[in-house]
């Protein structure tokens, strides 16, 4: 019995405290699970409880939001992966260009799903109640794709960015970050808002400039209609009684000559004007030139200027109070303004903010901003209210970009009447006194 007892060891023998919390450690590492993003089921948002008492989602407690963008990611890589292995024929795919919905589309499905969600609906079944009840099939669609991959355990933020036509980048990583801070009926209500203030300016924007281009295109036609069956007729006449014609109707017969014998001249200025603009403007350099010449433009470059400014503050307001890092709410902020000039200088301040030169400093250095936003920042910064701050400067420089606009779509109507009017006076002026030359000829 003896022969059988282990030989004594010569190590020391651990105390009491270190065997208990060795055997801890042991426990923890064996029993944790691998971090994983939050799957947003049809158990609905896990609970937390908020300020006022009410359950409505749990934020990941070990993640940052990089991370789960990271996961995200990958969820959404495995998921093309999916697509592409399906037995769906290249040529009956859709082909989709621009946008693939129409913005309010978006902006009703972002609120109607976040007053689901506040009322503790499950996200599936709001997901389907909103899907059943849109009218746009194409919309539908995506929110049954978006439905079918929270169903399949992939979280809500991975489901959205299978669609980057219909979704902004803005809107994709909001959602995202919103997934970790449990707050994503409130970040969907938010967007909405934000997505109805830019609509709004769009149609202000139409509204204003569809009566002075519809009468600017009528009086072309118009233009075009007497230069090429009405005046030649009288040339003819003209002609025929051997008026001496005055400058004015000599100009006129001469441009009705030249759009009548030389109209292959002009269509193909106008073939050769599309592909050196496509040649200078179009694709990723042709972009950058163009976003830096409206910007210089004399009466458009202030409003494109604005409409960068004011979409930067709100879109990082926005991101910053939903939990993203600094630097990646300025590199996704930036993309929202969608001008070149303002993603190659703020990805230079994202790379200085990264390196621990701050954000007010940074964006100083760009030159981009106004003194009011400057100073907004840097207050924002200093005393750790940068949302606020950010969404004070957005709503401020919104105000200025209304009033803006207004002036300067006012000045469009009587623009384009005063060139209307003075082809109008041309051609009668080139009339009449072509008669009266023709009566003295008479006498």
């Amino acid at each position: 019995m003896s022969d059988s007892l282990p030989p004594p060891s010569s190590s020391p023998k651990p105390s009491p405290d270190k065997v208990s919390l060795q055997s801890a450690v042991n426990a923890l590492t064996q029993t944790r699970a691998p971090l994983a993003p939050i799957p947003t089921n049809a158990a609905g948002p896990r609970p937390v409880l908020r300020s006022n008492g009410v359950v409505v989602g749990e934020p990941l407690a070990a993640a940052s939001p990089r991370s789960a963008i990271a996961v995200a990611d990958g969820d959404a890589t495995a998921e093309k992966a999916d697509a592409s292995r399906s037995g769906v024929k290249w040529y009956k795919r859709g082909l989709v260009i621009g946008m693939a919905v129409k913005p309010t589309l978006v902006m009703n499905f972002s609120r109607q799903l976040a007053s689901f969600l506040d009322a503790g609906i499950p996200i599936t079944e709001g997901l389907a109640i909103t899907a059943e009840e849109n009218s746009d099939g194409q919309m539908g669609e995506v929110i049954e794709s978006i439905r079918t991959s929270l169903s399949s355990g992939r979280s809500f933020g991975a489901a959205v960015a299978q669609h980057p036509k219909v979704f902004p980048g803005y809107f994709i990583s909001m959602v995202r970050s919103a997934e970790l801070t449990g707050r994503l009926d409130e970040v969907l209500d938010q967007l909405a808002d934000d997505m109805d203030r830019d609509i709004a300016a769009r149609r202000q924007i139409k509204s204003a400039l569809t009566y002075p281009i519809f009468v600017l295109g009528l009086a072309l036609v118009a233009v075009v209609v007497m230069a090429v069956f009405v005046l030649p007729k009288f040339e003819g006449l003209y002609k025929s009684l051997g008026a001496d014609l005055p400058l004015v109707t000599r100009m006129l017969l001469g441009v009705t000559d030249f759009f009548q014998n030389f109209w292959w001249a002009i269509v193909a200025f106008a073939g050769l004007a599309v592909f050196a603009g496509w040649g200078l403007f179009g694709g990723k350099h042709g972009k950058a030139r163009k976003d830096a010449l409206l910007l210089k433009l004399p009466v458009i470059g202030p409003l494109v200027h604005l409409i960068a400014v004011e979409r930067f503050c709100r879109v990082l307001a926005a991101l910053a109070s939903a939990g993203v890092s600094l630097p990646e709410a300025v590199d996704v902020a930036s993309r929202s303004t969608n001008n070149s000039v303002f993603i190659t200088k703020l990805g230079e301040a994202m790379e200085a903010m990264i390196h621990g030169g701050g954000l007010a400093k940074p964006l100083n250095g760009t030159g981009l901003f106004p003194l009011a936003a400057r100073q907004m920042i840097r207050v924002g910064e200093s005393t750790g209210t940068l949302d606020n701050q950010l969404r004070r400067a957005a709503t401020f420089y919104g105000r200025d970009l209304s009033l803006r606009l207004k002036r300067t779509t006012d000045l469009f109507e009587p623009i384009i009447i005063t060139v209307v009017g003075f082809i109008v006076a041309f051609v009668a002026i080139a009339q009449v006194s072509a008669m009266y030359s023709v009566f003295r000829e008479v006498r």
